[in-house]
């Protein structure tokens, strides 16, 4: 790592002491920095330095039902949002080139280098403020594969804005605020040849390989790499675009309306990739499972993360760039806005380029969360049974899990005045739009009886007092369940709290177009 280099970006060089391996475990969290994005990302982008990449999603999914879809036709299933055939194809090209930076050299680093030189700087600029309590080390053993790898020895240190020579006679004339966000601007472009040249790597190192193409089904190639090819060209689009404003005007002002023009291009590639990440890492885990003595995958893998080009990134720390940058590029947006206070210098729609990279992240977090619920649903569909219950199709999109759990179902009987209260564990599966009432046997959940929610299903409280009830019980109305013969049936449930109690009143009490938004 060059002196220039670690000098503007803080950078430790990586070597073996435990204050150095606390600090990299220290990375993983800066969901606090980020709060200008969704809940989802945030937690992503505190693991997305280690190899447990699908913990973005917020919890953990079933893998069997994951693994299963990458074996059979649900691959295809319209919920899952990937290229046509004929792109896929056109994704086992090599990657040809069709812009060079005019500004940036060679020696660029590697955007995983970047990424965690711009990351050590935002942690040690929060501890400087005296907020040690934001960051919560957590130990990932697995962090390694994303520590800094020291280029080789002949890479020389990319230019800062003002060292480019076109820059040099204007310097004069600019305060040091002014040059701090020419700066910031810069780094947008740096930071994307950065990304451009890591993904070039990924595409004709590991995309590219015959090797993998020769072990891996044609959906199984299209699920590891997506639409990495597409990501990889509106980058290239971008970062001609920035440099050809740059090229008009070196003291930059232009930065808000080259991301609004590319807004379209962003949501239209990272949306769909960002989507199918998870079963991206799913894939992957299953890959390297030695099963039956088959290490093929594994070892061709460590033959190709051994490529001078990679310097020693593995394939994971490429495919997980995508994510990186997107989140990333809110920050640097951010920074440039707070440059722009006491500058005369005006960036216009620079607001509505943060609110629109803002929005692409939700989105892909939205698309992210109705993914998981149609994993959810998926792993559900085998584990329900009907029996002699009309059986209804369980996956249906749109639908989505409100809340589960065991419920105690109460029945008062009793001879010669004496009551008698008899009960069973029933498992309760509330979706935005359907109830279903099952005794749990093992992994399989027998369904007693379902209804239509919130249509028709009705909560009430319940004098438990007079009737010798637990205090946590409440009644619950099915106003038309499954059985036809019966127009309405109402269960008395007991909770095993009153907390919990409440909580499944208010859940069962909600409206329609409460329920569906939840």
């Amino acid at each position: 790592m060059t002196e220039q280099f670690q000098k503007h970006y803080k950078v430790t060089p990586r070597r073996s002491n435990p204050s150095l391996r606390q600090k990299n475990n220290t990375m993983g969290h800066l969901g606090d920095l980020i709060g200008s994005t969704s809940e989802g990302f945030a937690e992503a982008l505190r693991f997305a330095a280690s190899s447990h990449l699908w913990n973005f999603i917020g919890i953990s999914l079933p893998t069997s039902s994951l693994l299963s879809h990458l074996e059979t036709s649900d691959i295809n299933s319209s919920d899952v949002k990937r290229d046509s055939p004929e792109d896929c194809m056109q994704n086992e090209e090599s990657y040809v080139v069709k812009f060079e930076s005019e500004y940036i050299n060679s020696s660029v680093p590697l955007y995983q280098e970047y990424w965690m030189a711009a990351l050590k700087k935002d942690i040690s600029r929060v501890q400087n403020r005296g907020l040690p309590g934001l960051i919560i080390p957590v130990c990932h053993s697995n962090l390694k594969t994303h520590t800094l790898s020291p280029p080789g020895q002949n890479s020389k240190p990319y230019a800062l804005w003002q060292e480019l020579p076109q820059v040099k006679p204007v310097l004069p004339s600019l305060s040091a605020q002014e040059i701090q966000l020419q700066e910031a601007m810069f780094e947008v472009i740096v930071s994307e040849a950065s990304y451009q040249k890591s993904l070039i790597i990924a595409l004709n190192v590991f995309q590219c390989s015959a090797e993998l193409k020769q072990i891996l089904s044609r959906v199984q190639h299209h699920v590891l790499f997506s639409n990495l090819k597409h990501v990889c060209r509106v980058s290239e689009r971008f970062l001609q675009d920035l440099e050809s404003h740059l090229g008009q005007n070196v003291v930059m002002s232009q930065i808000g309306d080259v991301i609004l023009n590319h807004q379209k291009g962003f949501q239209q590639v990272y949306v769909p990739y960002l989507t199918n990440m998870m079963y991206q890492e799913a894939l992957i885990t299953q890959l390297l499972l030695v099963v039956q003595g088959n290490k093929r995958f594994a070892l061709i893998l460590k033959k190709l993360e051994k490529d001078p080009q990679c310097q020693r990134q593995t394939l994971k720390s490429f495919l997980v760039l995508p994510f990186q940058r997107i989140t990333r590029m809110t920050l640097l947006l951010e920074n440039i806005q707070k440059r722009t206070r006491g500058v005369c210098l005006d960036v216009p729609n620079l607001k509505e380029a943060i609110e629109a990279v803002r929005k692409i992240v939700e989105e892909c977090d939205k698309s992210v969360q109705e993914m998981k619920r149609t994993e959810l649903l998926v792993s559900l569909d085998k584990q329900v049974h009907f029996g002699s219950i009309k059986s209804i199709p369980l996956i249906t999109r749109g639908r989505h899990l409100i809340q589960e759990g065991t419920l105690k179902q109460l029945q008062i009987g009793g001879k010669t005045g004496a009551i008698i209260i008899s009960h069973n564990d029933l498992y309760v599966h509330l979706f935005n739009d359907l109830l279903l009432l099952s005794i749990r046997s093992g992994p399989r959940f027998v369904v007693e009886d379902h209804a239509l929610f919130p249509d028709h299903v009705r909560v009430d409280d319940v004098k438990t007092t007079i009737l010798g009830l637990p205090s946590e019980s409440f009644l619950l109305h099915l106003t038309k369940n499954q059985d036809k013969k019966r127009s309405s049936s109402t269960l008395i449930l007991a909770a095993q709290t009153r907390s919990e109690k409440e909580t499944w009143i208010k859940l069962l009490s909600k409206k329609k177009t409460e329920s569906v938004e939840m």
